[in-house]
């Protein structure tokens, strides 16, 4: 049965998607652009993500989000001297003040 008629994505997909640790509709969308268009399957991804176990949700509650964060089939490195990335730097936009006419 389909599921977003907008990109033709069926049920089974968004639930292949799901397995393959996709665990909300912007991760669906992610994968295969369901919801993005006209918004009408969201409410029906959200039915069908909330039916199933999510195994990044899991982790997330074991309290190893690392795990739940690295690609699937992927364990990321643990322990002494494992790489680390840096956070990314913050954007700074500097406010300039806008010069209004004097009023008479």
């Amino acid at each position: 049965m389909f599921v977003c008629s907008c990109f033709g994505v069926t049920e089974e997909q968004v639930k292949r998607h799901a397995e393959n640790g996709a665990c909300t509709p912007r991760q669906i969308a992610s994968a295969c652009k369901a919801g993005t268009d006209c918004g009408g399957c969201v409410k029906r991804i959200q039915a069908i993500l909330g039916r199933g176990a999510c195994p990044r949700r899991e982790l997330i509650e074991q309290g190893r989000p690392s795990e739940a964060l690295a690609a699937p089939g992927e364990l990321p490195a643990e322990g002494p001297g494992a790489p680390v990335e840096p956070l990314p730097r913050p954007v700074v936009v500097p406010v300039i003040p806008r010069a209004y006419p004097e009023a008479a």
